[in-house]
């Protein structure tokens, strides 16, 4: 992971939903003044179904790009030093994947709120930070993502030889 002051470049992403209140959040001069102590220069949002206009603002001195969708978000997520996302299952995984520094923000208008099961889980196995709309600047100003952990690689090994004990016990017992 990278130090604190090397972020220029944070790439947001909603998913295929529609989450209004972060689009707004991100742009408020409070929070793109937390981003840029971060080192932020360029955000890449990918806004979804949200109501903002997509197109290439300046902000507080940050440059943010907004649009909906791509065929893979893959690219920008390579690009990115930090990557803030809802708390989507594909989102997470993507960018933990990619072995980006992480912050969730919840989106708490969802009825059953399984994303923050999700983050909550990710974050005490220290593969990311978590927050809501309410506490992004907070957030962004009190973090270290350089605490954070690589999320595991699967072990698909140790699966099979979980089915070969239990197919060779069950052999067994017959």
């Amino acid at each position: 992971m990278k130090t604190q002051h090397e972020y220029k470049k944070c790439f947001l992403t909603v998913g295929t939903t529609r989450f209004d209140l972060l689009c707004k959040c991100i742009q408020t001069p409070e929070v793109l003044r937390a981003l840029k102590k971060l080192g932020c220069k360029e955000i890449t949002f990918q806004i979804g179904n949200s109501d903002y206009e997509p197109g290439f603002y300046e902000k507080e001195g940050v440059k943010i790009e907004l649009y909906r969708f791509k065929d893979s978000l893959k690219e920008d997520m390579r690009r990115a030093d930090l990557v803030i996302s809802h708390a989507g299952a594909g989102s997470c995984l993507e960018a933990l994947e990619a072995n980006k520094p992480l912050l969730v923000v919840i989106n708490e208008d969802l009825m059953d709120n399984h994303q923050m099961e999700l983050a909550e889980q990710l974050h005490m196995s220290g593969n990311l930070y978590y927050c809501t709309c309410d506490t992004l600047e907070d957030t962004l100003e009190t973090v270290d993502f350089s605490w954070l952990s690589p999320l595991a690689k699967p072990t698909p090994n140790t699966f099979v030889k979980y089915l070969d004990s239990v197919f060779t016990v069950n052999n067994l017992s017959k």
